[in-house]
This record gives C-alpha cells, structure tokens and sequence, in this order.
C-alpha cells in the first residue's frame, strides 16, 4: 500500500499540469485527492464528484480545481517578466520573525503573505535524524502516512505590493527574516520563509505590480541598460 501511495505521489507531481495549476502550491493536496479519487467525474458532462472534489481541495480549491481539470482554465495574461525571476538563499535567517511579520494582514499593507501545505520528503536530505527531528518540534507538520519519511510542512511567502529593483527586494527580505527570496523581472518581490521548497511560488502575485500592461516591454526587445528593476540575466538560478 505504502509502494502505491509513493508512485501515486510521483505521477501526479509529474503528470503534465494544465496551464494556470502551481505544482508548489498544489503537488500535496492534488497527489492526496488523485489517491482518493475524490476528483474523478468531468465536470463538464458528469459533475457528481464535484463537491467531494471541492471538499477534497479545500480551502485551495480556486487555487488547485486547473491541476485536476476541474474548472474553467485561466486566460493566459501574465507577463512575460513575470515568468523570469531571481532567486537567493540567506545566510542569516530569523524564522521566528518572518512567522511573526507573516502571521496575519500587514497593517500598512506593504506585503501580502500567504501559507500553502507542501509534503518534504526526509530521505532527500543528507541529515535525516536532524530534519525528522527539526520536522516533528513544530506544532503545524503532521505525518502524510504512518512511519514513513514524508511529512506536510506549512509554507509562508509574504509577497510585497509595490514593485522594487531586486537590490531592494534581498535588503526588505532579508529585514524581514526571511530563509530566502525570489525577485521577478516584472519588479514583483517574494519573501520566502523556512520551511519552503524551490524558493516558493514560482509566479507573480504583487497587488500593484506591475502597474499596468503598458508599462511592461517585451523582454526580448529590452537592452540591459534599459532594465527599470534590476541587474542581471540568470533565470531562477541561486546567486553566489
């Protein structure tokens, strides 16, 4: 059964996900309601799974309904530059802060946070006993399956609402107390808390930024003197 659960797991993180679905926002919830199949009708012809598949998913239903061909597919708006980001590990981190800053609305509405479930599996790491051990001292994870080295994790990303040149975005994450951060090129800045994997959410989601259509050139026909927001051409690779 166990054998199942685990290739279960693994089809549905490599299954081809429609546009519009998050793989790091969705993978857990989506590989749990495949096993269940509590999202196995279509819902354009035959909807009699649709509330088991929305109790299914949860409060991220909106967020996940694309991964399992369960709604309506977005309209494919976004930026090119909001595709492209830079991503930094910190070396000092204060995750109590991050938690602190992140735990509800920011009063100044400086930053948006958000917490998603994310399923870390143990034998990934090269200190099992310490990352069992630093899992199980935190009251939000819990055990996906009995005796096994996957647990669920809760991650936080803080997302500010003005855009900002990438130096600014590693100098207001950093302050935060974040583990690491993710500039986009369309000026978006991500804040990325501890207990994240691939440097969060791998898509733009400041409120005021950018701040229109017109104000966004195609990248290809930027030079790198023009660049409004920052520095550099690495896509989604760490900085040293």
């Amino acid at each position: 059964m166990k054998a199942l659960v685990s290739l279960l797991c693994l089809v549905a993180l490599s299954m081809p996900f429609v546009y519009g679905c998050n793989e790091a926002v969705c993978g857990s919830v989506v590989s749990k309601c495949l096993l269940t199949k509590s999202c196995n009708c279509d819902f354009l012809e035959n909807c009699t799974c649709c509330k088991d598949c929305m109790n299914c998913l949860g409060y991220l239903y909106t967020e996940c309904c694309s991964c399992v061909d369960m709604c309506p597919k977005p309209n494919a708006t976004s930026s090119p530059l909001s595709k492209k980001s830079h991503v930094e590990d910190f070396q000092e981190t204060i995750p109590q802060l991050f938690r602190a800053l992140t735990e509800g609305p920011d009063s100044l509405n400086r930053w948006n946070s958000t917490t998603f479930p994310i399923d870390i599996d143990v034998t990934h790491y090269a200190n099992k006993k310490e990352m069992k051990l630093l899992i199980q001292q935190n009251n939000a994870e819990q055990d996906v399956l009995p005796n096994s080295n996957i647990y669920t994790v809760n991650c936080t990303v803080a997302f500010w609402a003005q855009c900002m040149s990438w130096s600014k975005c590693k100098t207001n994450c950093q302050s935060m107390g974040a583990s690491s951060y993710r500039w986009f090129h369309d000026g978006c800045c991500e804040c990325v808390g501890d207990k994240c994997i691939n440097y969060g959410i791998n898509e733009s989601r400041c409120s005021a930024c950018p701040l229109s259509d017109e104000s966004i050139q195609d990248e290809n026909e930027l030079e790198d003197d023009d660049r409004d927001f920052g520095e550099g051409d690495e896509d989604d690779e760490p900085m040293d």
